[in-house]
């Protein structure tokens, strides 16, 4: 006899995760870097000028200038991790990453029937849940581009990036300039009190009177991902099933939305370690 699943729904405690997007010069570092002890993964170099760097500083906040996609991946990792002070991880911004990774690519698997497109896609996946999982505030710029609609009709702006991108985030924002002020159109909203297309002044205070200060600024608690010496043993147990591995790896990645294997909660990996070794145990009997 078949049994309901389903649970009543409990209020938790969600991370701050933005997408914000707009033409040069419109402050998107500005504002990016006003959020509470901010680290920030500088991609293009854009922070080196005086005015970030002291911003980052009197924040209590710190710089990582990184370009290459898998050590992006390892600091973000690192932050999931290990204990910090920092709240808000800001990446700056992302469109940078995507392309290089898609030049590396392109080198690497060739770009026959789209294959690089198909690789970034399911590499820039792993890392956009791993940001979702990453117990930081974490606030994503990007480049803007044109949005065209039937006959390319001019829509308006949005950001330049995988076209998927904005699924991990409950607020996307064009960063606009009006006169002398920053504002904030919000064109995607899950935040309740920050309604789709209702701009408003672009402050910290604004975001935290809307979304609430004690979450914004609360401590970052560390998640111990597996390791290496047991990601060993995970993956010779799934590479013993045979012709079922494919299944069993892919019902592990997407029921618990990672990335790989290797991105993993530590407890995560030996549930499934010990639920292998009863198998191959009982098919031994």
């Amino acid at each position: 006899m078949s049994k309901l699943r389903g649970t009543i729904p409990e209020v938790f405690e969600k991370r701050f995760k933005v997408l914000m997007f707009g033409v040069a010069g419109a402050g998107k570092t500005s504002a990016a870097i006003q959020f509470p002890r901010p680290y920030v993964i500088d991609t293009e170099s854009g922070c080196e000028n005086d005015q970030y760097v002291k911003a980052v500083e009197a924040g209590g906040g710190a710089i990582a200038s990184l370009f290459e996609f898998d050590d992006i991946l390892n600091e973000v990792r690192a932050l999931m991790e290990e204990e910090h002070d920092y709240a808000t991880l800001v990446v700056d911004p992302i469109t940078t990453i995507y392309d290089t990774l898609m030049d590396k690519l392109e080198i690497e698997v060739g770009t026959d029937y789209g294959a690089h497109y198909k690789e970034a896609k399911k590499r820039f996946k792993g890392f956009c849940d791993l940001l979702a999982r990453l117990d930081m505030n974490v606030v994503v710029t990007a480049h803007h581009k044109n949005q065209y609609g039937d006959g390319m009709t001019l829509l308006g702006k949005t950001f330049d990036g995988p076209k998927s991108l904005d699924y991990l985030f409950d607020l996307v924002v064009e960063v606009l300039i009006r006169g002398d002020e920053r504002w904030a159109n919000p064109v995607k909203s899950r935040v309740e009190r920050i309604k789709q297309g209702e701009a408003f002044p672009f402050s910290y205070d604004n975001i935290a009177d809307r979304y609430g200060r004690e979450v914004l600024e609360r401590q970052a608690k560390p998640k111990e991902l597996v390791n290496a010496e047991r990601l060993e043993v995970w993956e010779n147990l799934l590479g013993k099933m045979g012709g079922r591995e494919a299944e069993f790896r892919r019902m592990i990645l997407s029921k618990n939305k990672i990335g790989t294997l290797a991105d993993a909660p530590a407890e995560l990996a030996e549930r499934s370690i010990t639920k292998l070794q009863a198998i191959h145990e009982s098919e031994k009997a």
